[in-house]
């Protein structure tokens, strides 16, 4: 699992990869704080940035998780890695630890250095902005299980990259489709799946072990899913 986690983040670093994600992220995070904090003045709420870094994804994830498996496709590597891996479960996990190494880094580092502007003009909530820095790593860390998933369905990157896109859209603005939809049992299903309502009570200063349950479950299976779908291919 180490050697596949180091492999991993060296290649983000050899290539253009890390860097371009590394500038993507900060250089929007940081307008988006400027813009929904600082400049806001007496409307600023920090709930609202977290809200919109989660849109940011869109664009940032499948950045760091469209080549994880579609490289090896694409190269004919994966069966390589699968011979030489002690397991599949240690090369899958490998794989996930950097792609989030990769982007806790730039977010838990980012939500530090914001931190302090808060603190020196204003009184911020604590236990609300860490909750909310919570739940979007844990919204992250589920994203980026979907990426790979979806990564060793293709050895073709932009197609990895751009059905990465569509899970993450649907997941975000699925619970919208309820003022659309009379039934209240409907409505809640769709609530319950939205990863913008799991979101919300995080973002009240509330720790919502549900919600907690289900961020966690979700990067369970999609992790779950790539290793049986590399299993697969051993035997092709």
């Amino acid at each position: 699992m180490w050697a596949v986690y180091k492999r991993e983040m060296r290649s983000y670093f050899t290539s253009l990869v890390g860097y371009v994600y590394y500038a993507i992220f900060f250089l929007v995070s940081a307008f988006l704080f400027m813009q929904y904090t600082v400049q806001a003045g007496d409307k600023a709420n920090v709930a609202n940035y977290f809200t919109i870094i989660l849109y940011l994804f869109i664009v940032t994830i499948p950045l760091i998780t469209m080549k994880l498996v579609s490289e090896e496709l694409k190269l004919k590597t994966d069966q390589l890695l699968i011979t030489s891996a002690p397991s599949i479960l240690g090369v899958i996990l490998g794989k996930f630890l950097a792609a989030f190494t990769l982007f806790g880094s730039s977010f838990i580092v980012s939500s530090i250095i914001y931190y302090i502007p808060l603190t020196m003009y204003g009184t911020p909530n604590t236990a609300k902005y860490f909750a909310s820095v919570f739940a979007v790593l844990l919204c992250g860390m589920a994203f980026i299980s979907i990426g790979i998933f979806i990564s060793s369905l293709t050895e073709n990157q932009f197609i990895a990259a751009l059905g990465t896109i569509v899970v993450i859209v649907i997941l975000l603005l699925i619970g919208n489709l309820g003022t659309y939809i009379n039934s209240e049992f409907i409505r809640t299903i769709l609530s319950n799946i939205s990863f913008s309502a799991r979101y919300g009570n995080f973002a009240n200063g509330i720790m919502d072990y549900g919600s907690l349950f289900y961020f966690l479950s979700i990067s369970a299976l999609f992790l779950f899913l790539s290793t049986k779908v590399f299993e697969r291919r051993r035997w092709m």
